[in-house]
């Protein structure tokens, strides 16, 4: 795997700008370079960027352990940071089965590391676009993973603020929830300014003059793209507050520009 990849090294990409900030190892001048530069107005986005993290496994635990959910769809999986989603939900229920999706070559390249499923479950990587759900959804590797008669969770954890246009965002979520069985569940995270506005919009420009779409949405537009489902308790959040752990409950509001939520499909 990865033979033959263009990875495109002279241009920062958001994954490995988020892979960098949070220590990783996967990342090129051009991507240190970009951090360097939104860091610079954007103090605290380490910190969200690891309250995320956070979320995301307190997420998958939730799903397993107090919902049932046996299934995951996760788009915008990004590089291999432990614990993975996999990892947190086969350490509830062995039997999980995970399908990763990614389009950015460096992503395939270390997908590899996405594939460590327990013997009773299973995870599989697809390479393909959050914006062609079609080709998601019309996959051999999602045929032959999920099955759609029983529910899934549909994760979006730190994707759809790279996707400006809202309605953009409702048509993609609209389109991948529509084949899913009531009592599936929408866990989304997306980028808000609410909680710092100055240093989140001079952030959020950053972002973009490094050649990097990001949109900084309110709590009311967040709550739109769950629109037709069942929000959950604690509903739309920081993710420093959604069912926190002793280390979440003590960051600074004023350091987490994150909200999430999970949201259930109505029979």
């Amino acid at each position: 795997m990865g033979e033959g990849i263009e990875l495109k090294t002279e241009v920062a990409h958001s994954a490995r700008v988020y892979d960098y900030i949070l220590g990783g190892k996967d990342h090129f001048p051009a991507d240190r370079e970009a951090a360097a530069n939104i860091v610079a107005y954007w103090p605290n986005l380490p910190a969200s960027m690891r309250a995320n993290r956070r979320f995301m496994a307190r997420m998958a635990h939730h799903l397993a352990h107090d919902l049932g959910v046996r299934q995951f769809l996760d788009i915008g999986t990004g590089l291999p940071t432990a614990p993975n989603l996999h990892e947190v939900a086969q350490a509830v229920a062995p039997d999980a089965r995970i399908v990763y999706v990614d389009n950015d070559p460096i992503v395939l390249v270390h997908a590899r590391a996405l594939l460590t499923s327990s013997p009773e479950g299973r995870t599989t990587y697809l390479d393909a676009d959050f914006l062609d759900p079609d080709a998601i959804l019309g996959s051999p590797q999602l045929d032959q993973t999920l099955d759609l008669d029983r529910p899934v969770a549909l994760s979006l954890i730190a994707i759809v603020h790279f996707i400006p246009d809202d309605a953009e965002v409702r048509r993609i979520i609209d389109r991948l929830m529509a084949p899913l069985a009531p009592g599936s569940v929408l866990a989304l995270s997306t980028c808000t300014a609410d909680s710092a506005p100055a240093e989140v919009k001079a952030g959020v420009a950053a972002y973009n003059a490094n050649g990097i779409p990001l949109v900084a949405r309110d709590k009311p537009r967040v709550e739109a793209f769950f629109d037709g489902l069942e929000l959950l308790d604690p509903g739309v959040v920081l993710v420093n507050h959604w069912f926190p752990d002793a280390e979440s409950a003590a960051v600074d509001d004023a350091h987490v520009h994150m909200y999430g939520a999970i949201a259930r499909k109505p029979a």
